[in-house]
């Protein structure tokens, strides 16, 4: 018994070496690496946006170190909407009202987008929702956009609207 035993283990054994000898020659002849991919190339364009970019922060930087003032910044001027909101912003009176009216307006907006959201994720609301926009565009379809003479009182009362909004020039 204690000989089929030993023989076991050396059938085992040398079975063992056999084959780590068949595994050591298989991955000498195809390896089983894990490599990675090159690195990515970048592009001619791409370096040369880079090196422009760089040139022109170390102009900037020069210009700023003598005392004058960089070449783009001395000729780029205001759009002429920012020009108009900074005079509107002079002209009022109370900035502490208007403020936090603008902060009350994104709050608002923010609480509001926070409501939508919510009431989008409840089953049967969005469905229903929807119906009732399908319904009520077609009723403002039926009612204002298919005879000719709704959709001119239609125009008008567009165009009133505008001018008590921007006035009357």
């Amino acid at each position: 018994m204690a000989s089929a035993s030993s023989s076991a283990l050396s059938i085992s054994s040398s079975s063992t070496l056999v084959n780590s000898k068949a595994h050591r020659q298989t991955t000498a002849t195809s390896p089983h690496f894990v490599t990675l991919p090159p690195p990515p190339v970048q592009s001619q364009s791409r370096l040369w946006k880079t090196t422009a970019y760089r040139r022109k922060i170390a102009r900037n930087v020069m210009a700023m170190a003598t005392g004058e003032a960089p070449a783009e910044v001395a000729t780029t001027e205001l759009p002429e909407v920012v020009k108009t909101i900074q005079e509107a912003w002079d002209k009022v009176e109370d900035k502490y009202a208007v403020s936090s009216l603008a902060v009350a307006g994104v709050v608002t907006l923010w609480v509001s987008t926070g409501m939508i959201s919510a009431i989008d994720r409840l089953p049967l609301i969005p469905g229903i929702l929807e119906l009732v926009g399908i319904g009520y565009t077609g009723w403002f379809v039926y009612k204002n956009l298919i005879f000719g003479p709704d959709r001119e009182a239609l125009v008008e009362k567009i165009k009133d609207t505008y001018k008590e909004i921007i006035g009357s020039s």
